[in-house]
């Protein structure tokens, strides 16, 4: 080899190694937003949250154990006069002290029942944080593709640009050697002179919508990247889904329907809280405490120290609280009926939101199918025109209407593809599937 070919093999490596760009996978894409976005962190933390609430320790199933300790120092001035005879005796400064320790334990044996009703509440409001969190999941996923598919419309329609750019540049060479030539006017290189500043300027603004989209891809990602990236164009469509089906799916797995259903099920337990009230209250207690007190001169005993176990039983009960348990229940068989109103509402919701966005799906995928063939259409019509363009049939404003048809063809069926998969999307939303899906 060469020394001259090895310099060749090195700069075309070299060129290629610069404008080489990592392609960022829409699996990759999603993978980063759930573990990075930070919406998706805020909704984990408060599933967290809501487990440590669900724990043992914080549902008063357990007893309480405190300690306590203390110590008393007195100097007094004392006068004594003694029963049994004694000469009076005064004192001044006399020292005296106490001392005292007690462990103590308290457990409520019944409470009505309450702390068992709050225990399972405080389990299904860490389902219904669960749930929540779902739902924040599904909302970025569908924030992300949408500012994902954004990129990669913008990528496709900046290939179709710089394609019709490149026709453009070999028509103004083609219009420069034939003025040379005398066989056309200087306007045929104007117009394509014209053409060309056109068409690098539409470049231009992709180019700089592609940036400030890859921006807002980055702040849904949660993350910086330090180089440029690129993004997959293609799409797959899910053309197996069936309407009834997953119309059934979303009367059942929709996520405000799950989150509706757990708020009747709180709202239940909610009413059997309050009417524990209704019932008494039993603790057992028990506690071991020591004493010492050092007295003073004129005391019977100079020390004495305590020792002892202790241990109760108490009942409490509110005959008449005022009337507040009544109104708690109360409350509480509202909020119930009103939670099932809103089921009621949100299945409604989901018929209609469900129909709607079917059809815009069926509707938008019809017009990415016509939109294929269109470029069928317009990519032969651009063709024949080129061969007569090239051999003189066909004026430059001609060939010009031909590729601007063209590349208006491709824009359309840019979006079109998109449109549609962003709109399958929400249909998988609605029904509850979007999480269960191969992206």
């Amino acid at each position: 080899m060469t020394t001259n070919v090895k310099i060749i093999i090195l700069f075309i490596l070299c060129h290629l190694s610069i404008n080489a760009q990592e392609i960022l996978t829409k699996e990759e894409a999603v993978s980063s937003a759930l573990e990075n976005n930070y919406g998706v962190k805020i909704a984990k933390n408060a599933v967290s949250v809501a487990d440590n609430n669900k724990s043992i320790l914080n549902s008063d199933f357990l007893p309480t154990v405190s300690a306590s300790a203390g110590a008393n120092y007195y100097v007094d001035n004392t006068e004594a006069e003694f029963s049994d005879g004694r000469d009076d005796a005064v004192l001044n400064g006399a020292e005296s002290s106490n001392y005292n320790a007690s462990i103590t334990v308290n457990y409520t044996i019944f409470d009505g029942l309450g702390r068992r009703y709050n225990y399972k509440r405080l389990k299904e409001q860490y389902q219904l944080s669960e749930l929540q969190a779902r739902e924040t999941i599904e909302n970025t996923i569908l924030q992300l593709f949408s500012v994902y598919y954004n990129v990669a419309q913008l990528t496709d329609n900046l290939n179709a640009l710089e394609e019709t750019l490149n026709n453009t540049k070999d028509r103004l060479l083609r219009a420069e050697y034939q003025f040379e030539y005398g066989q056309n006017t200087k306007l045929e290189v104007l117009n394509a002179e014209v053409d060309i500043n056109t068409d690098s300027i539409n470049i231009i603004n992709t180019k700089q919508d592609i940036k400030v989209a890859k921006r807002d891809l980055k702040l849904v990602l949660g993350e910086s990247f330090s180089t440029d990236f690129n993004v997959e164009t293609e799409v797959a469509f899910l053309l197996e889904l069936q309407k009834d089906s997953l119309f059934e799916k979303a009367k059942s797995r929709n996520i405000s329907l799950l989150q509706t259903d757990k708020n009747i099920a709180i709202s239940k337990l909610d009413i059997n809280s309050g009417k524990s009230n209704y019932l008494p209250t039993i603790d057992l207690y028990g506690s071991y405490g020591w004493n010492k007190n050092n007295n003073n001169a004129v005391a019977l005993l100079a020390v004495s120290t305590n020792t002892g176990l202790s241990t109760g039983l108490s009942l409490s009960w509110d005959i008449f609280d005022g009337g507040s348990t009544v109104t708690t229940i109360r409350n509480a068989k509202l909020d119930l009926e009103a939670q099932k109103l809103q089921k009621e509402r949100i299945l409604l919701t989901i018929e209609r939101d469900f129909n709607n966005a079917w059809d815009n799906y069926q509707n938008k995928l019809e017009i990415y199918n016509i939109q294929e063939k269109n470029i069928i259409t317009a990519q032969n019509n651009f063709d024949r025109t080129e061969e007569k363009f090239k051999i003189g049939q066909v004026n430059s404003i001609e060939f010009r209407q031909a590729q601007v048809n063209l590349l208006n063809a491709e824009l359309s069926r840019n979006q079109a593809k998109f449109s549609a998969k962003l709109s399958e999307l929400e249909v998988l939303q609605i029904s509850g599937e979007l999480l269960n899906i191969k992206f």
